[in-house]
């Protein structure tokens, strides 16, 4: 997980940047279910009364409304409220009203339950208020209990037919009567509280809601119009919010996309150019398709979970945490049930990486495997039809696909096996809440609108959840490829620079090269591959090195421009060591034709010119002279602009390396190596070759390495090889007298004639 999170340090800000666009977008998608509530509440139940504060009151109702008010509560209310023509109107200027609300909201639900007293519980009240004993006033009427009195009371008939009293003048007139005071009033509003306990608040909001909507009615407010706009003002912040969310979430994908493509790109860069440090040793180390898989499959995978992070592992956590939070915000006294969930999930997250992390790991070595097999089978296409073998390799190809095929189905069966795990915990969440909050609604706990709310929070937390679920699965085995893209990244090539190699950039070598001492050894070998080997190649001269298969022919030239590093003695250039050389100065002084010519696809110009700019088409057309690939190049239509196919597929064997040669050349290097580049020629074409090569490369130090006697025997100094040492050293004539293994070479490919003719020894 480090190294999948490590690219992210070079796109700080725009990181900042998507977790904002994700805060604002978790914001707006966290607040829509509390408008929902509000629409249901507010909007439906109340007909779009919010609060207590009511913008219209009667001048009558509001000196009810005093009666249980306090000097500062009604100084507040005044405050708020101005007088006009037997109205009392909110001050439009108030934005908050919560004051307010709390202020009114004791006092409407007192006006609200005294405007309608029912009969009994009047003749209960006065008993109290009288000194009576209970049960005194069971008898009388009201009319009778009115005269007793001396008041006219204000009844009714509700709509069972019950008859009720307006209880409110009665205090009135009492309270200015001096029979009541105003604590004896906040005291009767205090022990009606008390009577409805916890549920006291959602009541009394509802109640006192009703009292605001009654009046209304009775001073003639239009509520279906207050209904209507209360609905579309909701109605517009939801779709602004959805608006919010829509462009902040458009944003985020766009800002993620553009970050993790750059993190691929970059990704690629550091991984070509660490290849392309590498020496022979770390290539031998990954293997090409290893390296081919980790370039592309691999940073690939990082790419698109790179953009999964950025979205979902970030904004999962943000969504998950604000709905915790509004849930614990809402009081509906359920949170509990969202902790077991939650610890459900994660229960369940763990469990899933635990048994699938180990199959994890080895999915991307079995996609090598694969990789592998699949470039060995299509570049050996010829071979495997010569041989009959492509059952053979069928089955090879399918065993490593099968391989692959089962680890991923398992990972994929427990992919499977995890959502309807994860269903099951959601729709029991959903269940406990309906269950629960249906008890609460009945208790008075909570309202409709809040049981919606709360179930979308917990919808939100759940997904949250399920989003991370179904990442688990992808981070694990993007890790795995972030580690391998990494484990190239950070491997060292054996071959460096010395720290003094800038010393030696301005200076000119002539090409002369001395092998002093030289032993060498692979990483891991027991035995050594080159054992004291010792000889100097001057400008101007040919050095022929031949000897048997797995000499170590090709091993000594690779040593020249520093494919490998010598293990024991030093390769000297001009008396400097090729190892206090940066190796781009060394190999801008060497002209090499490997032993496999190598074509790349493009143009035969763009091959020949592959040395860079300092190729002018003078140099090509005489390289191309040089390498006999003129016969072949003017027969072509577009001569140089003709095509060459990746591999170089469309051209033979003997003018791929004749292109080679001509690439060699064109560099006017000062040392050419030809590691048996000769091999394809026919025996004409290798004659004119070397003798137009003698001619062009007069000064130069030119390295031959041959299986071929032909193509040795008019060298300068001929060094013939075998298990790893020099067992010879001369000219031809030389040898032929005094190197056995060298007249053992000579006489299997030349006849007691030809010996003859080219000074050999019988």
């Amino acid at each position: 997980m480090k190294n999948l999170i490590k690219p992210l340090r070079h796109h700080i800000p725009a990181v900042l940047i998507i977790v904002c666009l994700l805060i604002v977008q978790a914001f707006c998608q966290l607040s829509l279910p509390s408008y929902t509530s509000d629409i249901v509440d507010v909007g439906i139940e109340q007909g779009g009364i919010e609060d207590a504060a009511a913008v219209q009151i009667s001048e009558e109702t509001m000196e009810y409304l005093q009666l249980f008010m306090d000097e500062d509560d009604i100084q507040i209310v005044e405050d708020a409220y101005t007088l006009e023509d037997g109205i009392w109107y909110l001050d439009e200027e108030i934005s908050d009203t919560e004051e307010i609300s709390d202020t009114l909201q004791m006092p409407m639900v007192m006006v609200y339950q005294l405007s309608a007293l029912s009969e009994d519980s009047f003749k209960e009240m006065m008993e109290e208020q009288l000194s009576m004993e209970e049960g005194a006033l069971a008898e009388i009427s009201l009319e009778e209990l009115g005269a007793m009195m001396g008041l006219e009371l204000d009844t009714s008939e509700n709509e069972d037919g019950e008859t009720t009293v307006n209880m409110l003048p009665l205090l009135q007139t009492m309270q200015e009567a001096g029979q009541l005071d105003s604590d004896a009033l906040l005291d009767m509003a205090d022990s009606a509280m008390e009577q409805y306990g916890d549920s006291s608040d959602l009541i009394f909001a509802s109640v006192a809601i009703e009292e605001v909507s009654a009046e209304y009615e009775k001073i003639g407010v239009d509520q279906d119009q207050l209904q209507r706009q209360y609905l579309f003002r909701i109605g517009r912040r939801m779709i602004l919010m959805t608006v919010l969310m829509s462009v902040a979430a458009i944003f985020a994908c766009y800002f993620a996309s553009v970050t993790s493509a750059k993190v691929s790109k970059r990704l690629r860069h550091q991984v070509f150019d660490r290849v392309l440090s590498f020496g022979n040793t770390e290539i031998d180390q990954f293997s090409t398709s290893s390296l081919i898989t980790r370039c592309t499959n691999d940073i690939q995978q990082v790419q698109m979970t790179m953009v999964i992070l950025l979205r979902i592992v970030l904004f999962a956590p943000i969504l998950a945490i604000g709905g915790i939070i509004r849930v614990l915000s809402s009081q509906t006294g359920l949170a509990w049930i969202i902790v077991v969930a939650a610890l459900a999930m994660t229960g369940l997250i763990i469990g899933l990486v635990v048994v699938a992390m180990p199959k994890l790991k080895i999915i991307q070595k079995l996609i090598d495997k694969v990789n592998l097999v699949s470039r060995e089978i299509l570049d050996g296409i010829p071979v495997i039809r010569a041989f009959g073998r492509e059952r053979y390799e069928e089955k090879r190809f399918d065993e490593a696909n099968d391989s692959l095929m089962r680890v991923q189905l398992f990972t994929n069966r427990v992919m499977s096996f995890m959502m309807p795990c994860m269903m099951f915990v959601m729709n029991g969440v959903n269940l406990l809440i309906i269950w629960f909050g249906a008890k609460g609604m009945d208790e008075g706990l909570m309202q409709v609108g809040d049981l919606v709310a709360f179930m979308t929070y917990a919808l939100q937390i759940i997904m949250a959840f399920m989003m991370i679920e179904m990442i688990s699965i992808m981070l694990p085995r993007s890790g795995v490829a972030a580690n391998r893209v990494y484990e190239v990244i950070q491997t060292e090539s054996e071959i460096r620079d010395s720290e003094n190699a800038a010393s030696f950039e301005d200076l000119s070598f002539r090409g002369e090269l001395v092998f002093d001492h030289v032993s060498f050894s692979y990483p891991g070998a027991d035995d050594p591959v080159l054992k004291d080997i010792c000889f100097t190649a001057k400008p101007g001269t040919t050095t022929a090195i031949i000897g048997s298969t797995g000499c170590g022919k090709s091993t000594l030239v690779n040593l020249i421009p520093r494919f490998y590093d010598v293990t024991e003695g030093s390769i000297r250039l001009d008396d400097v060591d090729i190892r206090e050389i940066s190796q781009k100065k060394l190999r801008d002084q060497i002209g090499l034709v490997p032993q496999k010519g190598f074509l790349f696809s493009g143009t035969i110009e763009s091959n020949i010119k592959y040395a860079g700019e300092s190729v002018t088409d003078e140099y090509m057309e005489d390289a191309a002279s040089t390498a006999q690939a003129t016969e072949f190049i003017d027969q072509k239509n577009d001569r140089y602009q003709s095509e060459v196919a990746q591999g170089g597929t469309n051209v033979s064997g003997g003018q791929k390396q004749r292109l080679s040669i001509a690439r060699a050349l064109a560099k006017h290097a000062q040392i050419l190596i030809f590691d048996d580049s000769f091999s394809a020629l026919d025996y004409k074409t290798d004659v004119a070759l070397r003798r137009e090569l003698g001619q062009k490369s007069a000064k130069a130090t030119v390295l031959i390495v041959a299986q071929r006697i032909s193509t040795v025997l008019y060298a300068d100094e001929i060094l013939v090889m075998n298990e790893g040492t020099i067992v010879g050293k001369g000219t031809h004539a030389e040898l032929m007298k005094n190197c056995e293994t060298y007249r053992e070479i000579a006489r299997s490919q030349l006849s007691e004639q030809e010996l003859a003719l080219n000074g050999g020894d019988l």
